[in-house]
């Protein structure tokens, strides 16, 4: 059977957590960011789980994620 292939663009976007649940960046934190406060701009940088809806999708993207 071949290998089947990676989805570059979800590759980009997602990552796994060591227990192998999806994660993903939080949206819309360049834009406008001068006008933000530094607390709404930090809590960008946290990843956030993929919706439990969302998950089986990702799965099949991403063959070789944990």
């Amino acid at each position: 059977m071949p290998k089947m292939k990676t989805h570059k663009g979800a590759a980009a976007r997602f990552r796994f957590s060591a227990g192998g649940k999806p994660l993903r960046m939080k949206g819309h934190a360049s834009h406008l960011r001068r006008r933000k406060s530094a607390r709404s701009r930090r809590m960008y940088d946290d990843t956030m789980p993929v919706s439990k809806a969302d998950a089986p999708k990702l799965r099949a993207l991403l063959p070789y994620g944990r």
